[in-house]
């Protein structure tokens, strides 16, 4: 297998998942996969951005289009939109919980597309769908306290256990504020974006705050090289969310000294796996766990989360994509490192391009050809040549 050789089956796979609605998940024939996703189809269209096919522009546009013309009156961007044979719509907003990633996901991807293309067409025609969505997002504070309340299942982690302020979640909604801020300046945008970072950076490690969110679980927080998972009504959960740490060196959170700590805990935990790449979680969670009935529990259908698996410590070749272009910016060999393993993840079973991989045994696991394997690789190829997504 040559670089050249798995770049250009990535991009084959994005071409194979474009329709005319948009990127579809997964090419495999699983019904659940074969529907127009927020998540999923912003991060393939990030991919096309940095790419710069035309085409796959194009497929990203769609994307976008169905997700503004499917939206909820209420501001809810869908979870995913599956077009039947005959062209009606069927629209899920979530399965156990409704998904509170797709709204933010869906913003950095229209103000990431306008940016591409240098044209502000797609975020005029939408902006009243947008801030319909950031009303939303606003009410999902509930406190008005600067920080999103989400309930466990409502972001990409859908069957793991994570609920509360999650990290991950804070990180993406001021992802999108920073790029609508950039091509439509409010004071407002200016305003919030200061609020939320700041509630970021004093609370979700152990700081000297003298305002901490959650007092008593901020003074029982220990010290950590990493950001904590998420702060809930009854605690910190502090496990390491490879997500939400890999967002906070991307977006450039905390001082430079936690940064680098973030990276060298990270890098330590990625060079002992076998697989040499992030988990999604970590530690594993085990049924000797106080936190397995929760775990075990929380799937609609059947169980996928045992321990190195799926959410449960699996390996995303797209999360490890996600790090590698944020870590780029500290050592850019160990981004290329990163790449390496990725590939030959994506090139396995003859570019099967499998969902994840458990990172003890390291078999594939979940679909195949799934979009946002081949779209890891891309952004990050694509980060190496120097080009960037706006944040």
């Amino acid at each position: 297998m040559t670089h050249k050789e798995s770049y250009k089956k990535a991009i084959e796979l994005l071409f194979k998942l474009s329709t005319k609605n948009g990127f579809l998940a997964s090419a495999d024939q699983s019904t659940n996969y074969n529907r127009v996703w927020a998540r999923d189809g912003v991060i393939c269209g990030l991919a096309a951005i940095l790419d710069g096919n035309s085409t796959l522009l194009d497929t990203f546009k769609s994307t976008l289009i169905t997700l503004s013309q499917h939206q909820h009156h209420l501001g809810h961007i869908p979870s995913n939109v599956y077009f039947k044979e005959k062209g009606n719509a069927e629209v899920s907003f979530g399965g156990l919980a409704g998904r509170v990633d797709t709204i933010s996901w869906y913003i950095i991807g229209i103000c990431n597309y306008c940016y591409a293309i240098n044209d502000m067409t797609l975020l005029n025609q939408y902006e009243e769908k947008i801030n319909r969505a950031l009303g939303l997002l606003q009410a999902w504070e509930f406190n008005n306290n600067n920080l999103l309340y989400v309930p466990r299942s409502g972001n990409w982690a859908d069957e793991y256990i994570t609920e509360g302020h999650i990290f991950y979640d804070q990180l993406l909604r001021l992802w999108a504020l920073r790029c609508l801020h950039q091509l439509k300046p409010k004071i407002e945008f200016e305003k919030k974006i200061h609020k939320i970072t700041k509630k970021i950076e004093d609370n979700f490690r152990k700081t000297q705050t003298q305002q901490p969110y959650h007092p008593k679980a901020h003074k029982k927080l220990k010290e950590s090289t990493y950001w904590m998972a998420s702060i809930s009504p009854s605690g910190y959960q502090t496990m390491y969310d490879a997500f939400g740490n890999s967002l906070a060196i991307f977006l450039n959170i905390g001082d430079s000294t936690f940064k680098q700590k973030v990276f060298d805990f990270s890098e330590s935990l990625r060079r002992k796996l076998p697989l040499g790449l992030l988990p999604a979680f970590w530690p594993p969670i085990t049924p000797k766990d106080k936190d397995w009935e929760v775990l075990e529990n929380n799937c609609k259908y059947e169980f996928r989360n045992y321990p190195f698996q799926f959410h449960n410590g699996g390996t995303w070749q797209m999360i490890n994509g996600i790090y590698g272009m944020a870590v780029q910016s500290i050592n850019s060999n160990v981004s290329i490192e990163i790449l390496k393993e990725i590939k030959e993840l994506n090139a396995q079973q003859d570019f099967s391009f499998y969902e994840n991989f458990d990172s003890n045994t390291c078999l594939p696991s979940g679909v195949k050809q799934c979009g946002w394997s081949a779209a890891g690789e891309i952004i990050l190829e694509q980060s190496l040549n120097n080009n960037n997504l706006l944040k």
